[in-house]
């Protein structure tokens, strides 16, 4: 990176891509702190790091020498409010302040930069090939848009030769990376609230692509509409996963590549999805030149990502597994995983919706995905960074919903009403505070209230 300043302030730092450069600074030696709007699991991991992280929107707060413009650099999200009282602080008093995204492409810059794009499956895919690429001894840095359940960490650090990151495209923020090697996971609809049109979103990929370095790879879920190195499951794609079984849970597959077949792989993580994941970090991985009985080792001591169908707990006589999923394809590609998993069982799902305009979106999407639930219960909408809109409410999504065993409950009743359900699978899915209920969920379902 160009800047040399010691000081580094996150305005959002509890934000998981920030929590991760926040914790890649720390590793590199510089003075760290933060603003977050409130305390969680991540913001009391950085101030165990030695972070020094504040709760109110206060620039009294902010230490004094974070106040020295010469040695201070201020990184923000784009999730924070133009309002914001120590954003403008440091804008009208001209620090050098950043978006989220220009730092992560400046630091990527001078590296062999891995970069996972798509509207579904970026984390997921990227901590695989972190965990690929760091168990194979390649000299890398790891950023996660999740907690690897590997490393119990948003950044895994190996080295600073390669570096591998989530693309995203939120605010077109993708465009600030110039990768070698790119993947596009997926291409649906989401973030109209940004995008306004499907049509812009497709074109912001477009461009996505075009900021490859010459002589980079691109790679693609096949079917989308891009040039590139295809991979997909069972079909005639440059990669393919064939002769998949299920063995005590865990997949088994071999992977053609376009010179060879390599056999008998490992993955441990339920759902087609996520097998169409492992493949895309394979085929990356193979291109980049790393044998197959190294990739196989550790591609089968890969545990998954924290919120991404976790488990937690798993026993004969109840499940309980809580997933990210917060757009009607993710919803049903856990719906697939689950079903594969525990054909014989009736699924009780727990849903927060995620945005208002996301709701208002994909409404009709969201009732079908949500009616193949054996049971469902519905929590209010989630409003992240919007405010509400008008006659967009969870009542009016449990409406269109085709179930007879759907109810819509407070947070306050949520444990009683799955401790009434006979299910034995419990499935909390949702990207809001869902995942501050999970723990309480689990000891209410253990009876340790």
């Amino acid at each position: 990176m160009n800047s040399k300043k010691q000081n580094i302030y996150f305005i959002g730092i509890g934000g998981i891509g920030m929590s991760a450069l926040a914790r890649y600074f720390v590793a590199n030696g510089n003075q760290v702190a933060g603003y977050d709007k409130t305390p969680s699991d991540i913001t009391r991991a950085l101030e165990d790091l030695g972070v020094a992280v504040h709760f109110e929107d206060d620039v009294n707060a902010i230490q004094d020498n974070f106040k020295q413009k010469e040695n201070t650099l201020v990184v923000y999200t784009p999730a924070i409010p133009a309002s914001h009282s120590e954003l403008n602080f440091f804008k009208s008093h001209n620090f050098e302040v950043k978006k989220r995204s220009e730092v992560l492409g400046e630091i990527t810059k001078s590296t062999f930069c891995f970069a996972v794009a798509g509207t579904h499956g970026k984390t997921t895919t990227t901590s695989i090939l972190g965990h690929l690429l760091n168990e194979c001894d390649v000299k890398m840095t790891a950023f996660l848009g999740g907690i690897s359940e590997n490393y119990n960490s948003n950044l895994i650090v190996n080295g600073t030769e390669a570096t591998v990151v989530e693309a995203d495209e939120f605010d077109r923020s993708f465009l600030t990376l110039s990768p070698d090697y790119a993947c596009v996971t997926s291409m649906d609809a989401d973030h109209l609230d940004i995008y306004g049109d499907a049509s812009e979103l497709t074109k912001s990929f477009e461009d996505f692509t075009k900021k490859i370095k010459p002589n980079g790879k691109l790679f693609v879920k096949n079917g989308l509409p891009l040039d590139g190195i295809t991979y997909g499951i069972e079909d005639n794609s440059d990669y393919t996963a064939q002769h998949i079984r299920i063995e005590n849970g865990s997949y088994i597959f071999d992977v053609k590549t376009p010179k060879t077949v390599l056999k008998n792989f490992k993955f441990n993580l339920p759902g087609r999805h996520n097998l169409s994941n492992a493949l895309i970090a394979l085929a990356m991985s193979v291109e980049y030149g790393i044998p197959q009985p190294q990739l196989a080792k550790a591609l089968a001591n890969y545990k998954g990502v924290k919120r991404r169908f976790t488990y937690q707990i798993k026993r004969d006589d109840l499940v309980f597994i809580d997933d990210y999923a917060h757009h009607p394809e993710e919803i049903n590609a856990v719906h697939q995983a689950v079903r594969e998993m525990y054909p014989n069982d009736k699924v009780l799902a727990v849903f927060q919706p995620h945005l208002f305009s996301r709701t208002r979106d994909f409404a009709d999407e969201f009732a079908q995905a949500l009616s193949q639930f054996d049971a469902l219960v519905l929590l209010d909408i989630y409003p992240a960074r919007e405010l509400p809109i008008d006659g967009v409410n969870s009542q009016w999504l449990l409406d269109k919903i085709d179930n007879e065993n759907k109810v819509l409950v407070t947070k306050k009743n949520l444990i009683k009403t799955i401790k009434n359900s006979s299910t034995k699978i419990i499935l909390t899915i949702g990207a809001g505070d869902i995942g501050e209920e999970v723990k309480k969920i689990k000891k209410g379902l253990l009876n340790e209230d």
